[in-house]
């Protein structure tokens, strides 16, 4: 968690970008993510020359050669704040553009990049502020990330808002994507999806990356992802890099509006949280996707295009609102019915109102399904979570330790814990959905319901449908005990009635 200290810094440096004439909140997080890009080039290349002298080897794909050896950020932190503004604007930035390689998507993104901190002094503020933070410990940069873009004044529209990390973290555990997966998200904003399944094949897999044609496959084209933003396509590049990914599939597309032809049944996992921004027109969007479901609905034209891109046997998890599951329309109940009979739809997850918050209170739900385009729906598993840790307002305040936050706590939950925190209890379901799980009471927050009856419930995929409410046995009185006590109560009405009169009298 991001501490009070770093939150107070960063909100200096906010209003310092604010007062210094950058206003937009997307432009104030693009320049101090050059920054902290530059400042994790220096931290990648000086463990580098550790490795080099360890090992008594050269260094390995060094970043810094003797021309740009003055780019570091330990020599920029050294120059005065007139010289380091001239030379960011002449120097660093022509060469941060080219750093990718001329061919990389990285590169392609960043031609447009510019560097527009507007005065020497904000920028010495800015360097001095992110020197002093750890970017390497833990995951500081993502928790500095996090905070920055939980200012952007401007989510919400057009139906984007953020996906709270620790949600990312437990989609990816659940989804367990291997050394060999192709992870997509075809709407990947800043790239949290992508980066967190980086860093869970590293951590998981990491002897299976030691080959070289692994290692290849991890760097240059196990990820992908796609959006139409050249702001957003820019800091998703730069925060694939920072995490370790040297050429990552980072694209310019309008995946409703483009045919999808070319990337049809590319992609082996699906990691997505699609901004739903109402209806599209027919005519800007892609006829391949009206084939599979005749609809404006961009929500519904979202899982038309994931099993378009997905391989026969791949998978999916994808955040919808809650409108999916239960909507009346032709549309809506064709698409689930697609997803039950035609695919293997695994399970739902219903998240609280509160998860978006403060951007927005839609209620959401989370829907895992595998291609099969053969059917193999058997049950479907169905979890109500009802708490992630933290407060379901704006605030968004944790309820919990630090160390018991999260889908993996490093300190386990006590039974208490539970009803602030689910998200250990829903990774340890799943892997149970199989066994013990088909044989959980409708009562339960996890159970399972067959193809059969939700075929019968019309496809109806809500929690609520097939939920039972426990309702507790109230003990009732003899009824000639209450009427006894009634007219008791009636005599002493009575009784004071007739004092009262006496006293007036």
């Amino acid at each position: 968690m991001i501490t009070g200290e770093l939150k107070s810094k960063i909100d200096r440096l906010w209003d310092a970008f604010w007062s210094g004439g950058i206003s937009n909140p997307l432009e104030v997080i693009e320049q101090i993510t050059y920054l902290m890009f530059l400042r994790r080039l220096e931290d990648i290349q000086t463990g580098k020359e550790r490795k080099a002298g360890r090992t008594n080897k050269p260094i390995e794909n060094p970043i810094y050669d003797e021309d740009s050896e003055a780019h570091r950020w330990a020599r920029l932190r050294e120059l005065d704040p007139e010289t380091m503004f001239t030379m960011m604007g002449e120097a660093i930035f022509p060469w941060l553009r080219r750093l990718g390689g001329d061919d990389s998507t990285y590169a392609y993104h960043m031609k447009d990049a510019r560097f527009t901190i507007p005065t020497p002094n904000l920028l010495t503020k800015a360097v001095d502020l992110l020197d002093d933070i750890p970017l390497g410990e833990g995951d500081t940069k993502g928790d500095l990330y996090e905070y920055m873009l939980s200012k952007i004044a401007t989510a919400g529209q057009n139906g984007q808002f953020r996906t709270p990390r620790h949600i990312i973290q437990l989609i990816v555990e659940m989804m367990n994507p291997g050394p060999q997966d192709e992870v997509c998200d075809p709407a990947c904003g800043t790239a949290g999806f992508l980066v967190a399944a980086a860093e869970y094949v590293q951590r998981e897999h990491g002897d299976a990356l030691l080959d070289a044609t692994s290692q290849k496959h991890f760097h240059s084209s196990m990820f992908h992802g796609f959006d139409f933003d050249s702001t957003m396509l820019r800091i998703a590049s730069m925060n694939m890099l920072l995490h370790g990914i040297e050429q990552p599939d980072i694209r310019y597309r309008d995946s409703l509006a483009e045919n999808v032809a070319d990337e049809a049944e590319q992609y082996s996992l699906i990691l997505a949280n699609p901004p739903f921004k109402g209806s599209l027109d027919y005519e800007t969007t892609a006829k391949d996707l009206q084939q599979i479901v005749k609809t404006r609905k961009t929500e519904l034209l979202f899982l038309a295009l994931f099993l378009r891109l997905l391989k026969p046997g791949g998978r999916a998890a994808v955040i919808v609102p809650e409108g999916v599951l239960f909507s009346s329309t032709k549309a809506h109940k064709g698409l689930r019915r697609l997803l039950v009979e035609d695919q293997k739809l695994d399970a739902v997850v219903k998240l609280p109102s509160g998860v978006f918050k403060p951007y927005s209170g839609v209620s959401t739900a989370i829907l895992f399904f595998t291609k099969t385009n053969s059917g193999d729906t058997d049950t479907v598993w169905f979890y109500d979570m009802i708490a992630d840790g933290f407060s379901l307002d704006d605030k968004r305040i944790p309820l919990i330790a630090e160390a018991q936050l999260g889908p993996t706590p490093s300190t386990p939950l006590a039974e208490v814990d539970h009803t602030k925190n689910n998200l250990p209890d829903i990774l340890a379901r799943w892997d149970r959905r199989a066994g013990s799980e088909q044989h959980r009471s409708r009562t339960e927050q996890s159970f399972c319901i067959s193809k059969r009856e939700i075929a019968d419930q019309d496809y109806d995929l809500s929690v609520n449908r097939y939920k039972e409410i426990i309702h507790e046995e109230i003990e009732h009185r003899p009824p000639l005990e209450i009427i006894e006590e009634l007219e008791g109560v009636e005599s002493d009405i009575q009784e004071s009635l007739s004092n009262l009169k006496g006293i007036l009298k």
